[in-house]
């Protein structure tokens, strides 16, 4: 089996982050890039599936970032996927999550698949668009939110979480599956795994070898950040006292209703 896992490389978690109000995209220079952690627990489900599966299943690595980030993408390959496919061209820079869809969509197709495994979001954008996005140009069954799944012959089975519980479903495959961080624990690369992803391909794409049929990039974004502004200071908070138990509920549930939260 062929299994393609997305990732994106994104600043530290911890760093603090800001927007340049002139080019209106997230300041990258001077801050540390890591691998985006809500996709460790995408490669850790595709490792597994490859240990459970053996055979001549492989893990591919697929990213779309600048040449820079080679050696991020080597923490995946650490972790223990075969090789990577690295999406790399000035011409990527400002797409938005369809640019960044329809990119990535076209280097999958190019590179073959059975399944494709994403995180559910980044920490960085946050807007947990992309799998269903990537399944549409796929013109695949995109599973979101999955919690855990299993693979029988052609079929793929797998509980999706929901506000309420989870749902059982089940897709033929070719698929997108979009995992939750309930999934599993990632591993932490090992030593002779980090000194192995030296050694493994990394192979690059331009836009020109995708061939792409419409643009990406800011020429190609169908969203647009107009401007900026920094939140309001936080107000204080209200302090309301009660004669007892049940005037507090009330007061509360008032309150709820009035922000339109029940």
């Amino acid at each position: 089996m062929k299994i393609l896992v997305t990732v994106k490389l994104v600043p530290d978690t911890n760093a603090d982050k800001r927007i340049d109000p002139a080019t209106k995209r997230l300041v990258r220079t001077g801050v540390e890039t890591v691998l985006n952690p809500f996709d460790e627990y995408a490669i850790e489900a595709a490792l597994q599936l490859k240990e459970k599966l053996g055979g001549d299943s492989t893990v591919t690595i697929v990213t779309m970032a600048p040449e820079t980030g080679k050696e991020v993408v080597r923490k995946a390959l650490a972790m223990g996927a075969d090789d990577a496919v690295m999406v790399s061209d000035s011409g990527c820079e400002g797409s938005d999550v369809y640019g960044t869809a329809y990119a990535l969509a076209a280097a999958i197709k190019k590179t073959g698949f059975d399944l494709v495994l994403c995180g559910t979001q980044s920490t960085d954008a946050i807007t947990g668009e992309l799998p269903g996005a990537l399944a549409e140009f796929l013109g695949v069954p995109g599973l979101t939110y999955v919690r855990k799944f299993e693979i029988d012959g052609t079929t793929l089975k797998a509980e999706r979480e929901t506000d309420h519980g989870y749902l059982n479903v089940s897709v033929a495959l070719p698929a997108l599956v979009s995992v939750t961080k309930s999934i599993n624990e990632p591993r932490y690369p090992s030593l002779k795994g980090i000194m192995g992803a030296k050694k493994k391909t990394i192979a690059p794409l331009t836009l020109a070898d995708l061939a792409l049929d419409r643009p990406i990039g800011t020429a190609g974004a169908k969203t647009e950040l107009i401007s900026l502004a920094d939140p309001p200071p936080r107000g204080k908070g209200k302090v309301v006292e009660v004669a007892d138990a049940a005037e507090g509920a009330r007061v509360i549930v008032d309150f709820l209703r009035e922000k339109k939260l029940i």
